[in-house]
C-alpha cells in the first residue's frame, strides 16, 4: 500500500515539474506578440496563386506568416508587407525557414496574377493568393478575420474594411503568435528568432 501510495506522490510531483518547466520555458520566451496559448491547430486550406493551388500545409516545417488584405489597400496593406519585407532582411539566413502567405479578402479585382506580381514586389520569396468569394469568407473566419467593401468616390469605385493583423503560425502548423499591423520590426524579429528556436 505505502508503496502505491508513493509510487502515485511520485507521478503527480513529475507532472507538476513537467508543468513548471514548461511555464518557466514559456516565460523566458517573452514573445512580444501576443501568445496564442496554447497553441491553436490550424484547418488546412487551398487557395490560388499566379503559380498553381497553394496548400496551408505545404508550408509546413517553416513558420508561417498570414497577412489578409488587398491590392487597392492605400494604407495597411502596403505598410505591413513593407515591414515584413525589412523582416526577412533582419532574419538573414534564418528568412529561409519563414514564408509570407498574402491572401486577398477583394478576388473580384485582384486576381492570382495581380496578387503574385504585387506580393514579390515587396519580396521574392513573398506568395501572393486568393481564392473564390465564398472559399475566403470561410478561410477568414477561421482566423478571425473581418472584412467589408465600402464605395468611395474615385475611379476605385470602393475600398475595403478589413482586420489588419499578421498570424504567425508555427512549423507543426498551430496558431503561436498575433501582430498588429503597426507592430515594431525588430519585435517580429526577436519573435520569430525564438520561435524558430523551439522548433
Amino acid at each position: 500500500m505505502n508503496r502505491k501510495i508513493w509510487w502515485g506522490a511520485g507521478i503527480i510531483l513529475g507532472i507538476g515539474l513537467v508543468y513548471l518547466i514548461y511555464s518557466w520555458t514559456n516565460a523566458k520566451v517573452g514573445y512580444h506578440g501576443t501568445l496564442i496559448d496554447p497553441p491553436s491547430p490550424t484547418e488546412d486550406f487551398t487557395v490560388q496563386s499566379d503559380r498553381g493551388d497553394v496548400h496551408l500545409s505545404d508550408f509546413r516545417g517553416k513558420v508561417v506568416l498570414l497577412y489578409f488584405g488587398y491590392t487597392f489597400c492605400p494604407d495597411a496593406c502596403p505598410i505591413t508587407l513593407s515591414k515584413l519585407s525589412q523582416v526577412y532582411k533582419n532574419l538573414g539566413d534564418d528568412a529561409d525557414q519563414v514564408q509570407t502567405l498574402f491572401i486577398s479578402v477583394d478576388p473580384e479585382r485582384d486576381t492570382p496574377q495581380v496578387l503574385g506580381t504585387y506580393a514579390r514586389a515587396f519580396d521574392p520569396r513573398f506568395v501572393g493568393a486568393t481564392s473564390t468569394p465564398e472559399a475566403i469568407a470561410v478561410i477568414a473566419k477561421q482566423f478571425g478575420i473581418f472584412y467589408q467593401k465600402r464605395p468611395v468616390n474615385s475611379a476605385a469605385g470602393y475600398l475595403v474594411d478589413h482586420t489588419s493583423v499578421v498570424w504567425v503560425i508555427d512549423q507543426r502548423g498551430n496558431l503561436r503568435l498575433e501582430w498588429p499591423y503597426d507592430f515594431d520590426t525588430s519585435f517580429m524579429v526577436s519573435d520569430l528568432k525564438a520561435l524558430l528556436k523551439q522548433s
